[in-house]
C-alpha cells in the first residue's frame, strides 16, 4: 500500500507539472475504440501548499485543441491483450491529434474500463487537536479509515472522500477552518487488478508518453453524462460499452458505488455475425444500420441486404427481415440489463432518495434501448450524452464519447483523494474489510 500511495503522489504531481506546462493528453482505451483529446489549460489555479491538487484546492479552466481516434486493436473486456496492436492505436489516436493540435505531449491522463472494478466503504474517527479543522487534521481522519484488505494482485484505483461529518454536522464538503471537537469521515475507495493498470501503464510507456493519472471509465462517463442535480440528487450511471459495461452510482457530487459487467456491444455484433454466419465487420455494420430490440408488424416485413462478399453470390445476396436481426439482439442486451440491475439490486440502490438511471456508451444507441431499460431497470431511465466543452470536435459529442469529455473534467477539476494529504507511514497496515455495499445502504 505504500509504494501505491506514493505512485499514485508522483501520478498527480506529473499532472501538476502538465498543466502548469499548459497542454495534456487524455485518453480513452476501450474495447472497441481508442480515443484521444489534447488540453490546453488558459489559467491554472495552483492550490496552496500542502492542500494537494484536488477539488477542495485548484482547477483550471481548458480548451481542446486536438481530437484523435481510431478503431481498438488488442483490447478485450477494457484490458489489454495484445500489446503491440494496442500500442498502435494508441500511438494512432495520440498522433492524429497532436497533429491538429500542431503540439507534443508527454503526459496522458488515462481512463479504462477493465480491472473488475470492487467498490468499498470505509469510515474513520479523530478528536481534533485544535479548535478548528486543520489539513493535518483531514489527513488524520482518512489515515483513521479502516483500510481494507483488497487481496493479492489488486491495487487502489481512487481512494476518495465522500463525506465528512464534525460533532453532529454531516454533509460537509470541506470542513477545514470549522469549529469542532470531532471529525469524522467517509471514503471510497476503488480497487482493480493489478496486472491490468501494469499493463496500461507499460503501453504508454512504450508511446513514449508518462501517465499523469489513472480513472475508471466509469466514475469520469458520470461526471460528464450526469447532470448537476443527478450527481447531487443521486443517480446511476450506465456506461455501454465494447467490451464492458460499467455501472457507477453518485450521490452528493461523489461517486460511491463502482462495478463492471463483462458484456457490450461487441457481443451483441459477435451474436449477428455467429447467428446469420457473416463477417464481425459486417455484423457491426448490419448492427449499427438497421439494428434494435422492439420488433412490430412493420419489421416482418422490412428486408434487410447483408452484403456480404464471400464470393458465393447466393450467399452474399441473402436477405433477412429486421424482425430476425432484432430477434438475434433483443436476448444479450436483455442479458446485459439483467446483470446491470443484479450489480444495482446488490448496491443497495433502491435505498436512494432519487432512482435516476442514465444510459450513455457507443451501445446505448441502439434504438429502443431506453424503453426496454425502463422495463429491466426501473422507470426513471434517459439516454445521456456527454456536457460541452470548448473547443470539442462535434464528432466527439456523442454517448460513445462519454468518458473521453468525463476525463477532461477529471483533469481539470479533480476530486480530492486519500494520497493529496500526508498520511502517517504506519496507517497503511490493512483492517477489517467492508464493503462499500452494506457501507453506503446503512450511511446514506
Amino acid at each position: 500500500m505504500t509504494d501505491l500511495y506514493q505512485t499514485q503522489r508522483a501520478m498527480r504531481n506529473l499532472r501538476r507539472i502538465a498543466m502548469q506546462r499548459g497542454v495534456i493528453a487524455v485518453l480513452d482505451i476501450g474495447s472497441f475504440k481508442v480515443a484521444a483529446l489534447i488540453l490546453k489549460f488558459d489559467e491554472f489555479a495552483a492550490p496552496a501548499e500542502g492542500s494537494g491538487v484536488g477539488a477542495m484546492a485548484g482547477q483550471a479552466r481548458f480548451r481542446v485543441i486536438g481530437a484523435g481516434t481510431t478503431r481498438s486493436r488488442g483490447v478485450r473486456f477494457g484490458e489489454i491483450a495484445a500489446m503491440a496492436e494496442t500500442e498502435r492505436a494508441v500511438r494512432t489516436a495520440l498522433q492524429s491529434a497532436q497533429k491538429m493540435a500542431q503540439v507534443r505531449v508527454d503526459h496522458a491522463i488515462v481512463a479504462f474500463a477493465g480491472g473488475e472494478p470492487r467498490s468499498y466503504g470505509l469510515e474513520g474517527q479523530v478528536e481534533l487537536e485544535g479548535q478548528r479543522v486543520s489539513e493535518q487534521d483531514i489527513a488524520r481522519v482518512l489515515a483513521a479509515c479502516e483500510l481494507p484488505d483488497i487481496g493479492q494482485g489488486r491495487e487502489v484505483l481512487h481512494a476518495q472522500p465522500v463525506n465528512f461529518t464534525l460533532d453532529h454536522r454531516s454533509g460537509l464538503a470541506d470542513p477545514r477552518g470549522q469549529a469542532g471537537q470531532g471529525l469524522s469521515s467517509d471514503m471510497h475507495l476503488l480497487s482493480v487488478e493489478a496486472d491490468a493498470v501494469r499493463n496500461l501503464v507499460h503501453c504508454m510507456k512504450r508511446c513514449d508518453v508518462e501517465v499523469a493519472g489513472l480513472a475508471a471509465s466509469t466514475y469520469v462517463a458520470g461526471l460528464s453524462a450526469l447532470v448537476e442535480d443527478e450527481q447531487e440528487l443521486g443517480a446511476a450511471l450506465i456506461d455501454l460499452g465494447g467490451g464492458s459495461t460499467g455501472v457507477s452510482v453518485f450521490i452528493k457530487k461523489h461517486m460511491i458505488y463502482a462495478d463492471a459487467v463483462r458484456l457490450g456491444g461487441a457481443h451483441v455484433t459477435s451474436d449477428i455475425a455467429k447467428g446469420l454466419q457473416i463477417p464481425h465487420s459486417t455484423a457491426e455494420r448490419i448492427k449499427c444500420l438497421h439494428g434494435g430490440v422492439h420488433a412490430t408488424g412493420k419489421d416482418d416485413r422490412e428486408l434487410i441486404e447483408i452484403g456480404a462478399d464471400s464470393g458465393d453470390w447466393e450467399k452474399d445476396r441473402r436477405r433477412i427481415t429486421r424482425s430476425e436481426l432484432i430477434g438475434i439482439m433483443r436476448p444479450r442486451v436483455e442479458e446485459m440489463l439483467e446483470d446491470v440491475r443484479a450489480r444495482l439490486d446488490a448496491a443497495g440502490f433502491d435505498h436512494l432518495p432519487s432512482q435516476q438511471i442514465v444510459l450513455t456508451g457507443g451501445a446505448s444507441q441502439v434504438p429502443g434501448l431506453d424503453g426496454l431499460a425502463t422495463r429491466i431497470l426501473g422507470q426513471q431511465v434517459r439516454l445521456g450524452r456527454p456536457i460541452r466543452v470548448h473547443g470539442l470536435p462535434q464528432v466527439t459529442t456523442g454517448p460513445a464519447f462519454s468518458a473521453l469529455v468525463g476525463l477532461c473534467m477529471f483533469a481539470a477539476h479533480p476530486q480530492d483523494e486519500w494520497w493529496d494529504f500526508d498520511i502517517p507511514a504506519d496507517r497503511f497496515a490493512a483492517r477489517p474489510l467492508r464493503r462499500a455495499i452494506r457501507w453506503f445502504r446503512d450511511n446514506w
